[in-house]
């Protein structure tokens, strides 16, 4: 088994294992760090970002005029945002048999996997990963799609070196690909097939495949991936902790032949519950002083806890009329979503549907008037709605593009608003590089509830996998703490890891292969009874291989050319003593033996004939041919036949 990884973003995973005659992709990330580097796209006209000053390198030509503009010394792309798809030179995706998604976090690249690339496979995932995907990529693509830019700048490519960092340090910019279209996402989504937990499905006619639940979110999963003789588990954005989705399903993933262990947890020096405090502990100082609070989110995943616990706290305070704003192109059809999922939550979640509850408070809210759902700042009803001081979720978690550009510009000269950031993917800073110098209060309250390294090394240990396959960057320290060997996938036994680009063989070779008996052959077997319980045959057949599947048949008249069938078959163990006996029979009296541990080496003439004996196999080595094969034939005379 070799396994082929596409993504350089563990946490936005793309491998491709080939097992079993078999191509498969691990799930298809899309890594949006790129975006950093673009500015924003705001749907209104921003007096800010239009004020920028152009930037162009001394040794540039006058065609990238335009293409740069500069903000407090940082260098950014004046252009439509580009992404940082799987590298397609490592794997024909043509080839590729089946594709595994394992969360709607890890589907996103999925259009630039399926099209225009001949893959003619399958893509496996369950029905809230394909619906809350088609949310994230839909928002996606509506937001760059109503902000269109003039010009598509791509000469900056060419004068990396002329750039001062962080723009100077991108990799492959060549590489990166602007955003799909409505039609790719409806073109990639024709190739799904919807499973459900722990529903098997049938791939090459030699694997099987199950989704089990991982914890992290509505719909997520692990993958089990097996053959009649190994098992091998994949294990990609998992949570061991209590929230919304149903718990992960531990026991399925035990002992696995290999474990694939990615998507850990982006920011593991925050505890995701202490983060979830100081977040609503922020958003009410900021309200309670008059203040505006804006939360760029995803229009799914954490930002339902976000809309529980905030409402909760804002009521113990006694600010229960503070309005909250979900501004999103997809907002309504997220929060429908989440509320008929119920066979997805948690038990607790559960119970409320079984009792005719609403699984999540968000749905009560909405009814009574507390969170506005609004699909962008012009929508009917929004300015009549809108009062101060509230709190809006909007917008993309990089403000590159979304609605929460615009409220950045309305709120940005005050102190007493605050942006807060909950989505670990991005770095804050780097968010908010093209909006300085900027009044307001940024906090970073990261939330991620998938496994931290502290978490995975107590699963692995209870796992008890036969080989473990990590990415390489987990057994480092982060690179802004270098002393933190607890932020490390510190284990006994070091694991398999690899890199991007790279190929590595994770160890499960073919073993143990089940094989079919021809109806026709069977009727012609006589088995012979050793004991009772337990019968022997001997055969002579032809072994047929298609599809990944073995059948012995009865051999026809063009597999047997005098060569390729043997006409007795030896067997029983070779006695050394007697086969000297015979070889002094033939004429060959000057045997010398010598005896080491489990081998015996018989030594002939004038040592250009060895004999070498041990437990699993004998070897005639000579460079005379009709020696071989007479000592070949002393040797069978010394066994037994049928």
């Amino acid at each position: 088994m070799k396994l082929y990884c596409l993504s350089g973003h563990p946490n936005k995973p793309c491998n491709v294992i080939t097992f079993k005659s078999c191509t498969l992709m691990l799930d298809c990330g899309l890594d949006m760090s790129s975006v950093s580097h673009f500015l924003p796209l705001p749907l209104v006209s921003s007096p800010r970002l239009n004020n920028l000053s152009t930037w162009v390198p001394r040794d540039a030509d006058s065609q990238l005029e335009g293409e740069l503009r500069e903000c407090m010394s940082r260098i950014f792309i004046d252009s439509p945002p580009e992404f940082v798809p799987p590298t397609s030179s490592l794997v024909d995706f043509s080839e590729v048999d089946a594709i595994l998604v394992s969360n709607y976090h890890s589907m996103l690249a999925l259009p630039f996997i399926t099209n225009g690339t001949g893959f003619k496979g399958v893509v496996y995932m369950t029905e809230p990963t394909m619906q809350i995907g088609r949310i994230f990529m839909e928002e996606l693509v509506e937001y760059i799609e109503r902000t269109p830019k003039a010009r598509h700048a791509h000469r900056w490519k060419n004068y990396l070196r002329s750039f001062p960092q962080p723009l100077s340090d991108v990799k492959s910019p060549k590489m990166w690909q602007p955003a799909y279209s409505h039609k790719s996402i409806s073109s990639a989504l024709s190739h799904v097939r919807i499973l459900a937990y722990k529903e098997k499905v049938d791939i090459c006619g030699a694997l099987k495949v199950t989704a089990v639940s991982s914890g992290y979110c509505l719909g997520s999963c692990n993958w089990l991936i097996c053959s009649d003789h190994e098992k091998l588990a994949y294990l990609s954005g998992s949570s061991t902790l209590t929230t919304h989705p149903r718990p992960i399903d531990q026991a399925a993933l035990k002992n696995a032949d290999v474990l694939i262990m990615t998507a850990l947890n982006h920011t593991p020096i925050f505890n995701p519950d202490s983060m979830l405090g100081e977040f609503c502990v922020a958003v009410a100082q900021t309200v309670r002083n008059g203040g505006n609070a804006l939360v760029p989110c995803y229009p799914s995943g954490v930002v339902y806890d976000l809309f529980e616990c905030l409402s909760n706290h804002l009521d113990n305070l006694g600010l229960s009329l503070i309005p909250m704003y979900f501004v999103s192109p997809r907002a309504e059809n997220s929060l429908a979503y989440s509320n008929i999922f119920s066979e997805w939550l948690s038990a607790s979640k559960q119970g409320k549907v079984y009792n005719l509850d609403d699984p999540f408070p968000h749905a009560h809210l909405t009814r009574h008037g507390r969170l506005k759902p609004f699909k962008c700042l012009h929508a009917e009803g929004f300015s009549s709605e809108y009062r101060q001081p509230c709190i809006v979720f909007c917008g993309h978690p990089s403000l590159r593009f979304g609605d929460a550009v615009h409220f950045i510009d309305m709120w940005g000269s005050s102190p007493l608003n605050a942006i807060l950031f909950t989505e670990p993917e991005f770095d804050f800073v780097e968010a908010l590089a093209p909006f300085q110098p900027l009044a307001m209060r940024p906090v970073y309250c990261p939330i991620d509830t998938s496994l931290d390294f502290t978490q995975a090394r107590k699963l692995i240990n209870e796992l008890k996998p036969g080989k473990l396959v990590v990415p390489e960057v987990y057994l480092k320290p982060p690179v802004n703490a270098p002393h933190r060997t607890d932020l490390t996938l510190t284990l006994d036994e070091e694991p398999i890891t690899y890199q991007w680009g790279g190929v590595v063989s994770v160890g499960a070779g073919r073993g143990l292969g089940k094989v079919s008996v021809d109806p026709q052959l069977a009727l012609s077997l006589a088995p012979t009874l050793i004991r009772p319980g337990l019968n022997t045959i001997t055969l002579t057949a032809a072994l047929h291989v298609q599809d990944n599947k073995y059948v012995l048949k009865p051999l026809e008249d063009s597999d047997d050319d005098g060569n390729s069938v043997p006409h007795c078959y030896p067997y029983g163990n070779l006695n050394v003593d007697d086969l000297l006996q015979r070889l002094a029979q033939a004429g060959l009296a000057d045997a010398r033996v010598e005896e080491h541990p489990g081998v015996y080496i018989i030594t002939l003439g004038n040592e250009d004939m060895i004999i070498k004996i041990s437990d699993a196999s004998t070897h005639i080595i000579s460079a005379n041919s009709k020696l071989r094969e007479k000592l070949r034939d002393i040797l069978l005379e010394c066994l037994g036949h049928f």
